[in-house]
């Protein structure tokens, strides 16, 4: 096993080149589920004829796939920054990245040649219960997959607790409780340790609940017999599905913390509010998943109403802390604006304003007549391609940029105003036909839904448009990015 050192805040080559690996296969798979997407869209809109199969193909390939590669993007940024304060094993990270690409492979075949399409939430008993539309073994090697990739981030998130504990002591260090509750005056710990360490607990603990469901839903598949209580299943993959989902916005954020100060001539340092924000947001981020749970009505109304409240408050502690931040940085500064800061910028905006909907949404009463519409693709799609999409392209724009940063391109411009006007119309078409009850999950539309889905899939293109332009840029820059770490702006 090697080692890496990044006490200068240089990684070596191998670590680099790893990075950059990650960044490729996340450009290059995002831009293959955009366009299943896509795909799907069209195919509601009755442009494209995707069938009745395949369309619940596409969207299990689409729905699975968009959260793992979210993670493997963000998990790029978080070990890039993170590798600067502690000592981090580059071969588990490329480890990571080989169970990834293997459990993504067992996934798309599991889809596409044994046509298991049971969406990414798998929920018991529905993948041994196909009526005929896929074999045991396509739901084991789906569910098979998935353990793959969970199994590689666990490993990721030990070896990142091993080395965070070497260098602090403890995760309350790490996380800057003696600044926080024990007067020390002291520096607390970077941002940027502050955030993985809250995202190793959280992850841990949901990875490890999803692999639970995933064994036992392995067993039940080959042993009938085994039966599982819909419920526990339930809410072990919801616990497991919400804060893996959530990681992946912490873990990405650390570009904002890292970079956009870069581009201001200031520094990000924590204080006693971003340290309280980020530890009731490790305990909140775990408490909240039973607002998924609000149509189930035997959970125990304990569980509703905590909920529920937290639904109010989850994210909010660091989504304050950083979008206060942010402005703070760029206020009156000698501000640089580039693909980069515009893209962190704006992933920042993304997060916050996709937050509004999904608190609506959280509403019990609302909940009753909006939860099987496009209103909860609308506030998912929201926080995920504007605010995480966005920081991990800014942050592919910041490894191109080399020691002489040339100006963006007229292409590089016209592609973030793509980007940003194809992402605002096609998440506000998904919550405007939300609101009009036109149910999610549907493969073919009535005659009166079809206008929205036909805009929705006029936007959806424009973003598939402007997503290839910053993956192909970033993989035409690979050879020069290979020797040329980023500077500072």
């Amino acid at each position: 096993m090697t080692t890496q050192s990044a006490a200068d805040g240089h990684l070596t080559p191998a670590a680099r080149n790893t990075v950059l690996a990650y960044l490729a296969v996340a450009g290059v798979v995002l831009l293959l589920m955009m366009l299943f997407g896509l795909a799907m869209r069209l195919g509601q809109a009755q442009l494209l004829p995707l069938g009745l199969e395949r369309f619940y193909q596409v969207l299990t390939a689409h729905g699975a796939g968009m959260v793992g590669i979210a993670a493997i993007g963000s998990a790029a940024v978080m070990w890039y920054f993170l590798a600067r304060y502690v000592r981090l094993s580059t071969a588990i990270f490329a480890l990571n990245l080989g169970l990834f690409l293997v459990g993504a492979v067992a996934i798309l075949g599991s889809i596409f040649f044994g046509g298991f399409a049971g969406a990414w939430t798998f929920l018991y008993p529905l993948p041994a219960n196909s009526m005929g539309l896929w074999s045991a073994h396509a739901a084991a090697l789906f569910m098979g997959g998935l353990l793959l990739i969970g199994t590689g981030f666990l490993i990721l998130h030990l070896d990142i607790a091993r080395a965070i504990l070497a260098a602090y002591g403890s995760l309350p260090r790490a996380l800057g409780w003696p600044q926080l509750f024990g007067g020390d005056t002291s520096e607390p710990p970077p941002a940027a340790v502050v955030a993985s360490t809250m995202v190793l607990i959280v992850n841990i603990l949901g990875i490890t609940a999803g692999a639970a469901i995933l064994v036992m839903t392995l067993v039940n598949l080959y042993v009938p017999a085994f039966t599982i209580d819909p419920l526990l299943a339930k809410n072990l993959i919801y616990f497991f599905g919400h804060v893996f989902v959530n990681a992946t916005i912490y873990m990405a954020v650390i570009a904002v913390y890292e970079i956009l100060p870069r581009y201001a001539n200031r520094s990000w340092k924590p204080n006693r509010v971003f340290l309280a924000a980020w530890t009731a947001s490790t305990v909140m981020v775990m408490i909240v998943y039973p607002h998924h749970l609000l149509m189930d009505f035997n959970m125990p109304v304990w569980a509703h109403a905590m909920g529920q409240i937290i639904s109010f408050t989850s994210g909010l502690p660091v989504l304050l802390v950083t979008a206060y931040g942010a402005l703070m940085i760029v206020h009156r500064a000698n501000m640089r604006w580039d693909l980069t800061s515009g893209l962190l910028f704006l992933g920042t905006f993304g997060w916050a304003a996709g937050v509004i909907p999904a608190i609506i949404d959280a509403l019990i009463p609302i909940n009753r007549v909006m939860h099987n519409t496009l209103w909860v693709p609308g506030h998912f799609h929201f926080y995920l391609l504007l605010g995480v999409g966005a920081m991990i392209f800014g942050f592919m724009y910041w490894m191109t940029k080399g020691e002489r940063p040339a100006p963006d391109s007229n292409t590089d411009r016209l592609a973030f105003w793509g980007f940003l006007l194809g992402g605002l119309g096609f998440v506000f078409t998904f919550l405007y036909s939300g609101r009009h009850s036109i149910p999610r999950r549907y493969a073919e539309h009535a005659a009166e839904w079809v206008p929205y889905s036909q805009i929705g899939a006029l936007f959806a293109a424009l973003v598939v448009i402007a997503v290839a332009v910053f993956v192909l840029r970033f993989l035409c820059s690979l050879g020069c990015t290979r020797s040329a770490p980023p500077r500072a702006a």
